[in-house]
C-alpha cells in the first residue's frame, strides 16, 4: 500500500501491556509526540473514548466494517452513538480437558453449566483440581455470572452503577463459589495462573495437575505430549492425540454456550495525530481482507466475522468463532482500566474463594465500585 501513499513511513513501537495506560495518558494529549494509530486492550478502550482522546471514526465506520465487525468490541469504542475504537482482533476462552481422565470416570461433555459442575466436583481427587481455577481469577470467573443473567454495572445516561448485588450476579458468584471450592486446588491468592500446564502430564510421567481448565484458544500450543520441532527443540504437539486431550464451549445454565469474557484490542486514532488522513489509511489497510486474513491465519480472531474462516474449519476454530459470537466485554465504563489497576475485582473474588457471604460481599463492592465506574476515587 506503499504506492498509494507516497512519502510516508510507518512506524511501530511496542509498549509494555502494564505501561500501556500511563503512557498514553502522556502521550495522547501531546500532538508534537502522540502516536497516530494505537492499539489497546478492549477493556481499556473506555478509559480514552470518554475523555475524547481518540478521534472520530464514524464517517469511515461502515467502509472499515460496519455491522460486520465483533459488536462487544465496537460497544466498548463507542460513545454517545459516535464510534472512536474499532475491534483489532479478539480471542476466546473454552475448555479444555483431559479427554482420557473424564472417559475413565463415565463423563460426557456437559450440556448445562450445573452439570459441568458436578462433574468437575466428582473428578476432584486428592492430589487433583477437578477444574483448576485461582481464587482471584475473575476474568474467568464472571462466564458464571453473565450465563446466569447477571451484569457488572449498568448504566443510565452517563452514571454507571455497580450491579454486582442483582439477584442473577448473586447467583452467578454463589454458582462460582460452589464449584470453586469443591474442584479446585489452586490457592485462592492465584491469578493469571498457566493452566495449560496442569493438562499436561507431570515429570516422569506422573499425573496431571488438573483434569479441566479454562483457557484462551491460543493455550493449545502449551498443551499435548513432547516433541521435538525442527531445531531439535522439545515443544508440546499441540494436543494431537485427540483421545487424550479435547475441548469444548463452556455451556449454559440452559444449555447451549455460556457468555464467555472476550480477549482481543481495539484500534484508535489520536484525537491530536497531526497525520489523520495516513492514519485513517492506515486503518483501511488493517480492515482490508487481506490484513484479516493474515491475523486469522496466525490465529487471532479477524474482527471482520467475514473472515473468520481465515481461522480454519477445525474444531479449535470452530469452538473460537461460537464462544466469541456469544462473548461479552467488562462495562464500558470511564472508570474501567483504574478498577482494573488496582486490583478491585481479584480482591473480591478473592473473598468469595474464602467462602464470603456472597450477598454481603456483593453490597459492600457495589458501593465501592459505583463511584470508581464513573471515574471518581
Amino acid at each position: 500500500m506503499e504506492s498509494e501513499n507516497p512519502g510516508s513511513t510507518l512506524t511501530i513501537e511496542e509498549q509494555d501491556w502494564s505501561d500501556l495506560v500511563t503512557n498514553l495518558n502522556t502521550a495522547l494529549p501531546d500532538a508534537a509526540n502522540t502516536p497516530d494509530v494505537v492499539e489497546i486492550g478492549n477493556t481499556q478502550a473506555p478509559t480514552f473514548t470518554t475523555v475524547g482522546a481518540f478521534r472520530d471514526l464514524t464517517p469511515i465506520y461502515e467502509e472499515l466494517g460496519g455491522s460486520d465487525l465483533l459488536q462487544s468490541f465496537v460497544d466498548v469504542g463507542t460513545v454517545d452513538s459516535k464510534v472512536y475504537a474499532v475491534p483489532y482482533y479478539f480471542g476466546s476462552r473454552y475448555i479444555f480437558y483431559r479427554k482420557d481422565i473424564w472417559s475413565a470416570a463415565g463423563l460426557e461433555v456437559p450440556t448445562t453449566l450445573q452439570e459441568f459442575s458436578d462433574d468437575v466436583a466428582e473428578l476432584t481427587t486428592d492430589d487433583r483440581s477437578g477444574f483448576a481455577m485461582g481464587g482471584q481469577d475473575w476474568r474467568n470467573g464472571i462466564s458464571w455470572v453473565f450465563a446466569n443473567g447477571g451484569e457488572l454495572a449498568t448504566v443510565d445516561g452517563t452514571e454507571w452503577t455497580s450491579t454486582l448485588s442483582d439477584p442473577n450476579t448473586v447467583k452467578g458468584l454463589e454458582m462460582w463459589q460452589d464449584m470453586v471450592r469443591t474442584s479446585s486446588k489452586l490457592p485462592t491468592t492465584e491469578r493469571d495462573v498457566a493452566y495449560w500446564d496442569f493438562l499436561n502430564d507431570g515429570t516422569d510421567g506422573a499425573d496431571p495437575a488438573a483434569a479441566t481448565i479454562m483457557a484462551p484458544g491460543w493455550a493449545r500450543w502449551s498443551i499435548g505430549d513432547l516433541t521435538k520441532n525442527d531445531d531439535g527443540d522439545e515443544v508440546r504437539d499441540g494436543m494431537a492425540d485427540d483421545s487424550k486431550f479435547d475441548i469444548f464451549a463452556l455451556p449454559g445454565v440452559d444449555g447451549g454456550v455460556a457468555p464467555v469474557f472476550a480477549g482481543g484490542s481495539n484500534i484508535a486514532i489520536s484525537a491530536k495525530s497531526q497525520h489523520p488522513e495516513l492514519a485513517e489509511n492506515l486503518l483501511r489497510i488493517v480492515f482490508s481482507e487481506e490484513y484479516q486474513d493474515m491475523l486469522g491465519k496466525a490465529g487471532l480472531g479477524p474482527a471482520n466475522q467475514n473472515y473468520v474462516s481465515s481461522l480454519g474449519d477445525d474444531k479449535f476454530a470452530k469452538t473460537m468463532i461460537e464462544t466469541a459470537a456469544a462473548s461479552k466485554l467488562t462495562p464500558a465504563a470511564p472508570g474501567w482500566a483504574a478498577i482494573e489497576g488496582a486490583f478491585v475485582y481479584e480482591e473480591l473474588f478473592q473473598k468469595i474463594a474464602d467462602g464470603g457471604d456472597v450477598t454481603q460481599l456483593a453490597t459492600e463492592y457495589d458501593a465501592k465500585l459505583t463511584p470508581m465506574l464513573n471515574g471518581q476515587s
